[in-house]
């Protein structure tokens, strides 16, 4: 048996193989970011599909954090009935389950924020919307926001969490020298433009405890001008593993404005797939951290690959999942025919719809005669 199946141990938690759901905008909470029976049978049809972490939504911690419609949340303790259910739907069929922590920052949606999105320097204008700059007052209440959300992770029974550092997120935009032009304490050096994830991780780890798992999702490379780029996302995930995180998803590219979206679309072979491999490699030279790479895997030849070369350690995957939630079992079985995703994001256009995410290619494909 591949190697990619056997149990394996990622900070206490034990798994039942080295497949990992990256996290994707589902669009099945309810307007107030509540739990819904679709994104519980959602979560709960991955772990039958036998995917051995999942790692759930993009939850904005606080309201104005926001990005889109159906997105979950978890900013108030009134959501943790259903964000236990979630974790049970995950649990009952032999998954772990992480929740992942996010703040879109500049790309809050204010229609349904119903404010103006923060930006870490207001003087950053990609559009001709204004935003309000992030004052230490209200850097403090993100800090805050970040370890009272996963507190109620905890209390929900999910595994961990997973700050959300990638794709242009508010996280991100600290980090990136496009978005941080800010000259105190936030802006300049690296150091200071990391701070706010230490200071982050530090609250979590008073609010959970050292044991449970905190891992984040890194832009590898922001893939816009003036943006992160391989080194210092590198060195930041150095400093961040000195800090007490346990380990990092490798990702890249931007929501929007970038010159490739966080997901690619023409993954056709091989030679298209593992395309943030470079990142993946230039942070493992810089941490003994467990890697978990995203980035157009779509076979399990290049999945064998990756571990064996010793690129990452866990495999994640979004788009597959959405056409296949039963992918690993399938691999598994013996059918090694690579995901059936076309990866042609047409499944992101439903969640901005309010429809829910699902492959419209396959849905086209049932019906035609």
């Amino acid at each position: 048996m591949s190697p990619l199946f056997e149990p394996v141990a990622l900070k206490g938690m034990r798994l039942r193989n080295r497949f990992v759901r990256s996290a994707t905008w589902e669009g099945l909470a309810s307007p107030a970011g509540e739990v819904t029976a679709r994104l519980e049978e959602t979560i709960a049809l991955l772990a039958r599909g036998g995917v051995g972490l999942i790692i759930s939504s993009h939850a904005f911690v606080l309201p104005e954090g926001q990005a889109g419609p159906g997105q979950l949340g978890a900013h108030d303790d009134r959501l943790i009935p259903g964000l236990r259910r979630l974790a049970a739907a995950a649990h009952g069929h032999g998954a772990a389950i992480l929740l992942q922590l996010a703040h879109a920052g500049y790309f809050a949606d204010p229609a349904l924020t119903g404010r103006p999105p923060v930006a870490v320097s207001a003087a950053v204008r990609l559009d001709d919307a204004a935003r309000r700059e992030l004052d230490s007052e209200d850097i403090a209440r993100l800090v805050e926001a970040f370890a009272a959300a996963a507190g109620r992770a905890r209390e929900a029974g999910f595994d961990g969490v997973q700050l959300h550092s990638a794709h242009g997120y508010l996280l991100n935009q600290f980090l990136s020298p496009l978005f941080n032009r800010r000259r105190d304490a936030y802006g300049g050096s690296l150091e200071n433009r990391v701070r706010v994830h230490r200071e982050i991780l530090a609250a979590v780890r008073r609010r959970v405890g050292a044991d449970y798992p905190v891992l984040i999702k890194l832009n590898g490379n922001d893939g816009i001008e003036g943006g992160l780029e391989a080194e210092e996302a590198a060195a930041a995930a150095a400093i961040l593993e000195g800090a007490g995180l346990d380990a990092v998803e490798v990702s890249s590219g931007m929501t929007r404005h970038a010159r490739h979206g966080s997901a690619r679309k023409g993954i056709l072979g091989p030679e298209a797939e593992a395309y943030n491999r470079p990142e993946a490699e230039c942070i493992r030279r810089r941490v003994r951290l467990p890697l978990l790479l995203v980035g157009g895997i779509r076979s399990l030849e290049t999945a064998e690959r990756l571990l064996a070369e010793g690129v990452c350690d866990f495999i994640a995957m979004s788009r597959p999942f959405i056409r296949e939630p039963d992918l690993v079992r399938r691999w598994q079985s013996g059918d090694r025919r690579p995901a059936a995703c076309t990866s042609d994001n047409l499944c992101y256009g439903p969640p901005r719809r309010g429809e829910g995410l699902h492959c419209v290619t396959a849905a086209k494909e049932k019906k035609a005669p």
